[in-house]
């Protein structure tokens, strides 16, 4: 099914503006809709779009709203609340559904086999995580798994800036109360926190494992059975990261949760443009093999924020003009390996034997 008709739901929060605004520049129409109709309304009349409201409560509701709609890219998060009902709906709908999410178990459930074979059967797509959760580590996973086909274990890496919007703030306390996850033997494992040297293209940096959402999307894009990844952190960082897994308990509950979420709606108001503009982002990946060869590679690209810009238009832009497979679809899946490279600020991928 090509795409004629979409839309842009949680279109006024951070990433979802970027997104509707960079729409709106490239000539491209979508609805704009979210669970606030006067933010919504707001929005769309300043860009000259539509605009439709409809909370996430009753997916036969939501569904309904989707009738005409032929794809939905899903901005609101916590998407380890939202998804499961914009999912169930777009399948009921009859329409192709992504997101901007970077959460691992939100990966998991949109890529089971029941969410798989349901999208299959109603001729849609389901691919979540097409903001830079997850395109550029993707795009290395998928490039590193080609040219080591038989890999056993990838590590993956990304440097940039440590400005958050508000959404991604929120995921990060929610992960407060997760703990340190990684792949092991094909399985979602708790793994503790890892530390490692990695260097992004300019000499070693400290770095520590995170449960990032490649974690899952690596694994459907490679089959590759161990997979970890992570970030720089200083010395004090990874201590006081390791001293927060005590108080795991502690974070998970309801009223730490939501006390800490509301700081971050008074403090966390996201990248300016001229902050992105400035941020360039590294992405580094390494595979070995049963016999302990390895192969590294590297990808820069812009801003993290501008690639979840950019990614979201550019997978409409190719499903306007092209069919796709329809099923749960990792980016790179969806879009080959060399996706994250076409977009604009970034790099080819470039291998780096014996790392």
């Amino acid at each position: 099914m090509t795409v004629r008709r979409w839309m842009i739901y949680g279109a006024y929060g951070y990433s979802g503006r970027l997104i509707a605004e960079h729409a709106q520049a490239t000539g491209l129409t979508p609805t704009l809709a979210g669970r606030n109709a006067a933010k919504t309304e707001e929005l769309a009349a300043a860009l000259g779009l539509e605009s439709r409201c409809f909370g996430l409560d009753d997916p036969a509701a939501i569904a309904d709203a989707l009738r005409d709609v032929d794809a939905v890219v899903h901005c609101a998060g916590p998407f380890s609340t939202t998804s499961k009902p914009m999912i169930d709906a777009c399948i009921a709908a009859g329409t192709h559904y992504f997101d901007i999410t970077g959460e691992a178990f939100v990966f998991e459930h949109a890529h089971s086999a029941a969410v798989n074979n349901a999208a299959t059967r109603a001729d849609v797509i389901i691919c979540p995580g097409i903001g830079f959760d997850v395109v550029p580590t993707d795009c290395v996973a998928r490039s590193l798994s080609e040219a080591m086909p038989d890999a056993v274990a990838l590590e993956l890496a990304f440097a940039g800036s440590s400005l958050f919007s508000p959404g991604t703030a929120k995921t990060m306390v929610e992960g407060m109360g997760l703990g340190t996850w990684g792949r092991r033997g094909g399985r979602l494992v708790r793994t503790g926190l890892q530390s490692r040297d990695i260097d992004f293209g300019d000499g070693p940096k400290r770095s520590m494992s995170i449960s990032w959402g490649d974690i899952s999307t690596a694994y459907f894009s490679t089959g590759i059975p161990d997979i970890t990844v992570y970030i720089p952190a200083s010395p004090k960082m990874i201590s006081r990261a390791r001293r927060a897994q005590w108080l795991r308990p502690l974070f998970k509950l309801g009223a730490v949760q939501s006390f800490l979420k509301s700081q971050v709606d008074k403090q966390v108001r996201g990248p300016d443009e001229e902050q992105r503009g400035r941020a360039v982002t590294r992405v580094w990946g390494e595979v070995v093999d049963a016999s302990g060869k390895r192969l590294a590679a590297r990808l820069s690209t812009a801003n993290g924020y501008t690639v979840t810009q950019l990614a979201p238009i550019a997978i409409i832009e190719y499903l306007m003009a092209s069919d796709a497979p329809s099923g749960s679809l990792t980016p790179s899946m969806l879009m080959g390996k060399d996706f994250a490279s076409s977009l604009a600020g970034s790099t080819p991928v470039v291998f780096d034997a014996g790392s």
